[in-house]
């Protein structure tokens, strides 16, 4: 297990382990999509990590897919995330944050009306959308015009300068998913033509647009890139993924990123692949591995040089002072399902940590 406690040096940022937090959506914000105290205490118990990857958090308003996520466009939400931010550091925690769009998995009633956009006139059939009227079936978005993608790429960088405001170490950008970057990166939901679409490389111009804008308002050693190439949720496919991977991969060499965040697999299993080797191959960067791990098999993929550190989901939700538990061995506490996105504490902060464990 040493090598997972090791420290790394990823871009700008120190981190005192290689067991990071992975973001995970949790829909429990105030009104306003604004973060609360409840919030805060979350992420604190869990400053023990090696780096916090804040939640999927809107770049502009009408970008909701859940309801109660965070954002990061008005002022009350950076004042909210400064109290997180704030409790994290003082707690010896190190946080940045996950900057997103949901593209074709919003939904106009939890956008006050505002129609669903993305690549192309696709909508997700394989799923329903929570919605203040209950399960809805997702709406066919509009595809966006060449013209109104310069705005979106401004609005991640004005969430970008808000993160700095709110007291984040940093931010990485939401590709990964089924979301609006990676419904351009994959031709499964890109099925436009002119300059972002078609080509692998028109695909992935908005990404790369994204990121210098990113770059341009922080260090770029202080932004990291999430992916999925594999990943079907929110009805997601591409042709080529190892193509798509080897791809990105080597045009981030460009940019001196703080890591690449890679989720290995596809949680329903429909789509399968080896998407760490080429990533490993092409990139020169840290490398961050995501999906299905436990402490074991992270420490062996981390000694073997597959990757630089592993970020942990789920474990993360259950456990808050999971490093602690993969070090001298305990057992884990399994999470909850039933409240990963219900309001309120239940499931949230009151996993007990290992000295409760025992006191219980």
């Amino acid at each position: 297990m040493s090598t997972l406690f090791s420290p790394l040096q990823a871009g700008a940022l120190t981190l005192p382990n290689r067991i990071l937090m992975a973001p995970l959506t949790r829909c429990r914000t105030e009104p306003g999509h604004v973060p609360g105290a409840l919030m805060a205490e979350h992420y604190t118990q869990r400053a023990a990590a090696g780096l916090i990857i804040a939640e999927a958090t809107m770049i502009t308003e009408g970008a909701s897919a859940f309801r109660f996520e965070p954002g990061l466009y008005s002022d009350a939400q950076v004042a909210g995330w400064r109290k997180v931010t704030d409790a994290v550091h003082a707690a010896g925690g190190r946080i940045v944050v996950q900057l997103w769009h949901g593209g074709r998995a919003c939904h106009p009633l939890l956008n006050g009306g505002r129609e669903a956009v993305s690549a192309s006139a696709l909508a997700i059939t394989n799923d329903v959308v929570h919605t203040p009227e209950g399960k809805q079936p997702y709406t066919v978005p509009r595809a966006l015009r060449d013209d109104e993608l310069p705005g979106i790429v401004q609005a991640y960088a004005r969430a970008a300068t808000n993160a700095r405001k709110a007291g984040f170490d940093g931010v990485e950008v939401h590709g990964a998913n089924g979301y609006l970057i990676d419904q351009f990166l994959r031709d499964g939901a890109n099925r436009r033509s002119g300059p972002y679409g078609g080509s692998r490389e028109n695909r992935a111009r908005l990404l790369f647009q994204v990121l210098d804008a990113v770059c341009g308002e922080w260090d770029a050693g202080r932004v990291g890139l999430r992916l999925s190439p594999l990943n079907s949720y929110n009805d997601m496919k591409d042709s080529d993924p190892v193509g798509l991977v080897r791809y990105v991969a080597t045009r981030l060499n460009d940019y001196p990123l703080a890591y690449m965040h890679l989720m290995r697999g596809d949680f329903a299993g429909q789509q399968q692949g080896d998407m760490l080797t080429p990533a490993r191959e092409h990139y020169n960067g840290v490398l961050v591995g995501n999906m299905g791990y436990n402490g074991d098999e992270a420490a062996t993929a981390i000694a073997a040089g597959q990757l630089d550190a592993v970020a942990f989901g789920t474990g993360f939700l259950a456990n808050p002072d999971l490093p602690e538990r993969i070090r001298v061995g305990a057992p884990l506490n399994r999470p909850d399902p039933a409240t990963f996105y219900s309001p309120g504490a239940a499931g949230y902060t009151d996993y007990p940590a290992l000295t409760e464990a025992a006191m219980a």
